[in-house]
This record gives structure tokens, sequence and C-alpha cells, in this order.
């Protein structure tokens, strides 16, 4: 009776560990009331979860989370880099205002500056993308903080996994940023640390907004996932085409290939700079991440004049060598009818004006 009292009293330890740890502010808050009642009328929103307009699971044929787990802890591939990844220090304060530029800072973090506004997407200035510390950045890759970022006048969050919706970051930038753009229910994280309802604009795929001042973001249909536990697909996972004064940009966030590249290349499109996923792919996982040569053929579809390969650089999600997705993009990205921007953490980009003369070392080659 003792050893049983015993067992049941560590269980229920456990439990409440388990539920005090999951209600930590950085794991967010999922939707309800007025929020999930807007969602439920989403047409990709059934039985309490978003799907995705083609079959995608999470994991490939014969994959599961043991056979992933099995092969990271048994890889011998160079997974992160064994000096420090060079960077240049662009300061963002003190640009001119009718300047056009973007600097990367790794991942899938980018700043965007056009028609004299400021745009961030999926900001991650944290030493983890992970709610556990396995994957630290590499070495120097966390060079910008939030303190290097203006004001902010467009934030895009394209879904909620950690290394795209990054608490810490997300909590020292909420004075800078004027407004959000993200998919629904991905304001109630926001929300929860401290956002201000209004100045958060939440998509379904197909939704349009127009911003004012000669910007709107169209929602459109990416293959992916969400979730910061173990409750996934609650929130909308979402690319974003955005209608600048002139110029026309393409983000993926997060997407397996397929058609739908092609069908916003066709009703959006050509796109002026287009930045698409290029890292953490396995076969594992092959209908949520690209591999290189889908990269570049969504790049075709969508009719880009510039691509700007991301999600790669800063931190090892998956089993590939940390630089084999700069090595495989730029071997087949020279023969292409699109201008291959390859700049280092930090780098100023050259937009639209003469931007296909801009010129990048291969940085990564420079390094073990």
């Amino acid at each position: 009776m003792t050893l049983l009292l015993t067992i049941v009293i560590v269980v229920l330890i456990l439990i409440l560990i388990g539920f005090l740890y999951l209600h930590q502010a950085p794991f967010g808050k999922l939707p309800s009331g007025s929020r999930l009642a807007r969602i439920e009328q989403s047409p990709h929103y059934r039985d309490g979860k978003f799907h995705n307009v083609l079959t995608t699971p999470i994991y490939s044929e014969n994959s599961n989370l043991y056979t992933v787990v099995k092969e990271k802890l048994f890889t011998k591939e160079r997974l992160k880099p064994l000096q420090k990844v060079p960077i240049k220090k662009t300061d963002l304060h003190v640009l001119q205002e009718d300047e056009e530029m973007m600097v990367w800072f790794g991942h899938s973090s980018f700043f965007i500056r056009t028609g004299r506004k400021n745009m961030l997407f999926d900001p991650i200035f944290s030493q983890t993308g992970a709610p556990v510390s396995f994957s630290k950045a590499f070495p120097s890759t966390n060079y910008y903080t939030p303190d290097d970022m203006p004001d902010i006048d467009y934030l895009f969050i394209s879904h909620d996994h950690w290394d795209h919706l990054d608490y810490a970051t997300l909590t020292a930038l909420r004075p800078k940023i004027k407004q959000v753009v993200c998919g629904l229910g991905v304001g109630s994280h926001l929300e929860h640390w401290g956002f201000k309802p209004e100045i958060i604009t939440e998509l379904d795929w197909g939704d349009t907004v127009a911003l004012g001042d000669g910007f709107t973001v169209h929602g459109v249909t990416a293959r992916h996932y969400s979730g910061r536990d173990y409750r996934q697909k609650r929130t909308l996972w979402l690319s974003f085409v955005i209608e600048a004064p002139g110029q026309k940009i393409f983000y993926s966030g997060d997407s397996g290939y397929g058609p739908h590249f092609a069908e916003v290349g066709k009703q959006y499109g050509p796109f002026d700079l287009v930045i698409l996923e290029n890292g953490q792919y396995n076969t594992q996982w092959r209908f949520i991440h690209m591999f290189p040569n889908e990269v570049l053929k969504a790049a075709q579809d969508l009719r880009a004049k510039s691509l700007l390969p991301v999600h790669a650089g800063k931190f090892a999600l998956s089993i590939h060598s940390w630089d084999t997705p700069f090595r495989r993009i730029s071997e087949h990205g020279g023969d292409k009818t699109f201008h291959l921007l390859m700049p280092m953490i930090g780098e100023r980009v050259k937009l639209w004006k003469d931007q296909d003369q801009q010129q990048f070392e291969r940085w990564w080659e420079s390094i073990k």
C-alpha cells in the first residue's frame, strides 16, 4: 500500500510539474472566445484543427518521432560550424528616409526597408529556437539584438513555431511595433504577451488587408503546421504576398513544395523579391520543408526576379551539414532566371535599383 501511494504521489507531482511548465509565458496561449469563434468559420478548420489544402503529413512514410530522434542522435554530419560565422553590422537606426534595402539576421529573420516603411519578419534574437536549449545558435550569429532594431511599421509572423515566434525577442521589441500581421489565432499568443489587440491583424488563406500608404498584404497557402506544445494545428501557418509601392514581395514562411507556388505566381506574380525557406529539410519530413532543388523550382513558379534563401545559418534543426543549404542552392542557382541573393548575416542588400548587380562573397566556404 505504501509503495502504491508513493507511485501515485510521484505521478501526480510529475503531472503538476508538466502542467506548470506548459503554462509558462513563452508557450503562449491558444485561441478562445471570439477569436476561436472566428477560427471556426474558416473553411480550412475542422475537428478542432487547421488542415492543409493538400494532404500534408508531418512525417513521411515509415517515419515518426522515434526515427527522427534516433537519426538526430547518431548523425555524423557537421551540424554546426566549428568557427564563428562571419557577420556584418548594419546600423538600422541611421537609414536614409527613402532608402530601399534589406538585412538578413540568420534563420528566417530579416528586415526590409521599402516605401519609407520598416518591415520585420519572424524575428528571433535568442540563443535557441526551441523550448529546450538542445539546439543553440551558431557561434556569433546572435550578434543582433532587439536594441538594434528601429521602430517597426509592420511585423510579420508566419506561424507560431518557436524558431519563428520567439517570446523573449517579441516582448523586448513590443514598444517598437506599430502593427502586426499574422495567421488566424497567432494573435492570442501576442495578446498574452502584452501586445494590444488593436494593432494585430490575423489573416486566413485568401484574406487581404490594406495597411495604408500603398501597402496591401495577402495571406496565402503554405504546406506546414503549427504548435508550441503537443497541441498542434490550432493556429494558422501561412505565406505572405506583400504589395508595396511599386514592388511585390513574397515570403514563404515554412512550407513544403506544392502547386500553390505556381498558383500564387499566376495570381500575384511576377515578384520583385521572393524569400523562401532553404534549410532544415529532411526526407523524414519532406512534405513540410523544401529541399534546395524544390526551392529553385518554387522561385521559378512564383516568377521571381530575385531570391533570398533563408531558414539556415543559425540553428541546426535537421541532420544535414550546416552549410549544405548554401552550397546546394548556390551550385544550382546560377543558370536560373532570377538573381540569387546570398548575403552574410547583417549585410546590407540593395533592393530594386541595380539589385542584380550586387555580388556576394561565398562566405560559407571560408569556415569549417
